[in-house]
């Protein structure tokens, strides 16, 4: 190995109903990242939480794959085979880029990891990565920070199976029809509905309810699907806005992935004064989780240009076609540059532990 090239290791797969959406975005990662500076090697996860060693993401066969995993030696972070087998730098690594979306992919589980082993990764630390996943506290936190949100109300699962109509005639009389109903820790829209009715609502939250133990209903805002890129650690800067124009009636996993009617408009032709509220809020709602590395902030953006901040996601869709790359390519920024930056932002954030008082 260049003793000069930054060993990094792409991480993918996942046991969360993103994984498909993960195999994508490693893909792309596995594309354009500059070879010439960094010694990549891959680690894929298995739909049952096995990690493999040098697998790739476009055929996940683990047949003849290496599983492995992670020593947690403070001094000494690495991977080790379970079955003997050596590894590439007797699996010693400088940075992860964890390209892994939803839980235990980006809830703050496997940054917990990453942290007990002392090791670098690629984006937020545990609360940005804990807060930017669970809908019901990001908005309390998004909140506390004086951003504009929709009216919303939480239910656990429990209290849905052991008391629906009180939930049902809550939801009816703070939050009308339509309305959404969503998983409170899920992204990729997974698992959301849209309510237009009592019996639509009933079906949304059972549906809900299979994917998490909280569930989080939103009022429905008649708005402009807006987004808005962040990166940065102290001191982020966002990007340009984008808008969706979904092929259905909502922006669900089906409008994202696989419905080609879909369209991504980047940048967006807004006013100034709109442009700048989005990013100075895009901003704002990075700071408030304690994101790193990376965001997308998600907006509502109504006739009369008023700002609503929906959410932020801290592990994006990282494929050359999906929204946050594509608008920093819009803002001057390319794709294999964009790695970089990430894993630069990384490395920044990881050597700041040195300067701490132990």
């Amino acid at each position: 190995m260049d003793n000069q090239k930054l060993r990094v290791i792409i991480l993918f797969g996942g046991q969360s109903g993103e994984h498909e959406v993960s195999l994508q975005s490693a893909k792309s990662v596995l594309q354009a990242i500059d070879r010439d500076r960094y010694d990549i090697q891959t680690i894929g996860i298995s739909k049952k939480g096995q990690w493999y060693w040098g697998v790739n993401p476009e055929n996940l066969s683990l047949e003849s794959a290496v599983a492995v995993t992670l020593v947690h030696n403070p001094v000494d972070p690495r991977f080790i085979s379970l079955d003997g087998t050596p590894l590439p730098n007797s699996g010693r690594f400088d940075v992860v880029f964890p390209v892994l979306h939803g839980p235990q992919g980006e809830d703050g589980t496997i940054q917990g990891l990453f942290e007990m082993a002392n090791s670098a990764y690629v984006g937020s630390g545990v609360l940005g990565s804990a807060l930017g996943m669970d809908k019901d506290r990001m908005k309390a936190v998004f909140k506390e920070a004086g951003l504009p949100i929709a009216n919303y109300s939480t239910f656990l699962r429990s209290k849905w199976q052991n008391s629906p109509a009180s939930c049902w005639e809550a939801i009816e009389r703070k939050l009308g029809y339509p309305c959404f109903v969503k998983p409170a820790n899920l992204g990729s829209s997974v698992g959301i509905n849209k309510a237009h009715n009592r019996n639509e609502l009933i079906e949304a939250l059972n549906i809900a309810s299979r994917y998490d133990r909280k569930m989080i209903v939103e009022e429905h805002i008649n708005g402009r699907e807006i987004e808005v890129s962040v990166l940065g650690n102290d001191y982020p800067r966002a990007s340009l806005p984008g808008e969706i124009l979904p092929a259905k009636e909502f922006y669900d996993y089906e409008a994202k992935y696989h419905d080609t009617g879909s369209r991504l408009v980047i940048p967006v032709k807004l006013e100034d004064s709109v442009i700048k509220a989005l990013q100075e809020h895009a901003v704002t709602a990075f700071r408030a989780v304690e994101a790193a590395g990376l965001s997308r902030v998600d907006f509502f953006l109504t006739p009369d240009n008023k700002i609503i901040v929906n959410e932020i996601n801290t592990m994006p869709g990282f494929t050359q076609i999906s929204m946050y790359p594509k608008l920093w390519e819009a803002s001057g920024l390319a794709y294999s540059a964009l790695i970089d930056r990430l894993i630069t932002l990384a490395m920044e954030r990881y050597q700041e532990k040195f300067t701490l008082k132990e």
